[in-house]
């Protein structure tokens, strides 16, 4: 009776975390359960909320701009491996900072540099995931590519990771990790069809995965997602995902917002003074 009463206990509290994380997507309004990533950093000061719900994990994510170009991030991943809600299949944890070192003329395009510990689940293998906090560090680069005035985007993301402990011998295991990702805006600048693989070789390899759907971009504020996703070999893929991206206007800024533009200004002043003397 105990045992019993404990897991349904146990398998009510799973529902309202899962039932949690629908309601902040429908109350609260570029979706992340993507792996790829692009070469931007949101403005100095923002800070991003990023639910997902999905068939084989849900996620939450926060990402904070503290400083210009600069973003830190923190995200959970709860997993439903066997599709039953009322089973604990595990869940595993993501810390990272990106760093957006080029941006082109007409900021369509550019190049950052991540780095963190804890992979995104579709690079895992699926005894590692909940194991994966603080055991996997890695680093990646986001290259963004425009075409056709920037109606096609397409994103490159290579990168490496270490894994200590891993396996039955618990050696420090390396792999290449590969992500690339296609967009198209067929009629505007708020509706795309994506498109993307990924996956890592070596050591620590995964099995590829791909992913597509459609992402809507209604407002500066919000970006919503659904796509559906599966291994290359079609056992234990994604599956159905809706996300959303919700941005918050520039507030959170260590040492003040706008303080950046402050300093240009004050340069400029003391630049006009030095040519008047």
């Amino acid at each position: 009776m105990k045992r019993s009463a404990f897991k349904k206990a146990y398998a009510a509290k799973l529902i309202a975390v899962k039932f949690t994380c629908m309601v902040l997507f429908l109350s609260e309004t570029k979706a992340q359960q993507f792996n790829s990533d692009s070469w931007i950093s949101k403005a100095h000061g923002t800070i991003t909320l990023i639910p997902t719900y999905g068939q084989r994990n849900s996620m939450l994510m926060n990402t904070y701009s503290l400083f210009p170009k600069w973003e830190f991030t923190m995200a959970a991943y709860l997993y439903n491996d066997d599709g039953d809600q009322t089973t604990d299949d595990g869940y595993s944890t993501s810390f990272y900072a990106k760093y957006m070192f080029y941006e082109n003329k007409t900021k369509t395009g550019g190049a950052a540099i991540k780095a963190g510990t804890g992979l995104f689940p579709g690079t895992l293998d699926g005894e590692d995931r909940s194991k994966d906090a603080f055991q996997t560090y890695w680093m990646n680069t986001p290259v963004t590519f425009p075409f056709m005035k920037n109606r096609l985007q397409w994103d490159v993301m290579p990168g490496a990771s270490m894994t200590r402990h891993y396996g039955v011998e618990e050696k420090t295991a390396f792999a290449f990790t590969y992500s690339t990702r296609m967009a198209w805006y067929p009629w505007n600048e708020k509706g795309s069809i994506v498109a993307e693989i990924f996956g890592s070789m070596g050591e620590n390899k995964s099995v590829p995965e791909y992913k597509f759907g459609w992402r809507w971009e209604p407002s500066q504020y919000a970006v919503f997602a659904l796509t559906y996703g599966n291994e290359i070999n079609g056992n234990n893929g994604a599956g159905f995902e809706f996300g959303v991206m919700l941005f918050t206007p520039p507030f959170a800024c260590l040492g003040g917002c706008g303080t950046d533009k402050k300093s240009k200004k004050n340069k400029l002043k003391i630049f006009s003074k030095k040519d008047k003397t």
